[in-house]
């Protein structure tokens, strides 16, 4: 039986898909996770062979639950199944160490068949969204940028994310406005919107 750690913070989806992945003669769910933040700890207490893992939950996202498991247990395989197919999501997802990335808009045998060849070795994604990454190229965006728009996506101002990043505010402005010229934007609130829209935040 081919053990899977399924983490979904939409309920309904979650149930979903472990009661269609359950129909499956040689696929047993092991652990049912809301939260990123839930992912390690159940998969180093269930010991699944493969974890799939949504993008954005609570916690932390499934990209940074993929590195926890890349480091914490790396025999467990993960493949990446989100509503969001953004390029930046697959760059990141394969440097967290993802074997696989999908969009939730598939059928169940594709899935099914998607964690039978990840688990045999595999490179497994979706079609469409690897020739949008291989266009989108990287993100241009370095990791202080990165964090700096993510810091002020919610209208922080200036002084709010000098305290929470630990930067002064001249440094902060320095980091937006290079942020703002790389995305091509008019303004941070652009800016953060495109990072996102690219799956670079």
């Amino acid at each position: 039986m081919i053990r899977v750690l399924l983490a979904e913070d939409q309920g309904m989806m979650r149930s979903a898909l472990a009661l269609l992945l359950a129909l499956e003669d040689d696929i047993e769910v092991v652990a049912t996770v809301a939260g990123g933040d839930e992912v390690v700890a159940a998969a180093l207490d269930t010991r699944p062979d493969i974890a799939l893992l949504d993008v954005e939950m609570p916690g932390i996202s499934g990209l940074e639950a993929a590195a926890g498991l890349r480091d914490r247990l790396p025999g467990c395989r993960v493949l990446i199944l989100t509503t969001f197919g953004r390029p930046g999501y697959l760059r990141r997802a394969m440097e967290a160490g993802a074997a696989g990335f999908l969009v939730k808009d598939g059928p169940v045998e594709d899935l099914a068949a998607a964690i039978r060849r990840v688990l045999a070795g595999e490179k497994v994604i979706d079609p469409a969204l690897a020739a949008a990454a291989l266009s989108a190229g990287a993100s241009p965006l370095t990791d202080r940028e990165r964090d700096v728009l993510a810091a002020g996506a919610d209208g922080a101002t200036i002084a709010d994310i000098s305290r929470r990043l630990h930067l002064s505010e001249s440094t902060v402005r320095n980091y937006l406005s290079a942020a703002i010229g790389k995305t091509g934007t008019r303004n941070r609130i652009e800016a953060a919107r495109a990072a996102r829209h690219n799956g670079w935040l």
